[in-house]
């Protein structure tokens, strides 16, 4: 009899940030863990919710600033369409009170965008 190989379960994870090379950069790191999947990038707001709702990610990294939707406004559509999906914040803004706004309309948690590359992947 043959053993039985079990496929890791990927955590799926959407980047949704208005700069770029926050994005690609973010993309990079986190698509070099074995236990995570980058399955989307979105550059506002609007299409954060939008691409949550249609690639139905286990982890939205949602920014705090963004054009079109920002991020609190995003993280409220999300939870409240698509409550499996956990949104953590990334913020430059330690003490801002968007983070405890986001946090009481359905974010996870809040990482700094000056956090380390491993608190980002744990």
């Amino acid at each position: 009899m043959k053993p039985i190989k079990h496929t890791p379960v990927k955590t799926r994870v959407l980047i949704a940030d208005d700069h770029i090379i926050v994005r690609a950069g973010l993309g990079a790191l986190l698509g070099t863990e074995p236990d995570i999947e980058v399955v989307g990038l979105a550059k506002n707001g609007i299409e954060a919710v939008r691409e949550t709702l249609k690639l139905q990610p286990d982890i939205v990294i949602m920014d705090l600033m963004m054009p079109k939707k920002d991020g609190v406004a995003a993280t409220a559509e999300i939870s409240e369409k698509a409550p499996d999906a956990k949104v953590i914040l990334l913020t430059t803004f330690g003490t801002s009170d968007g983070i405890a706004h986001a946090i009481r309309n359905g974010a996870k948690g809040a990482i700094l965008k000056n956090a380390d590359n491993a608190q980002l992947v744990t």
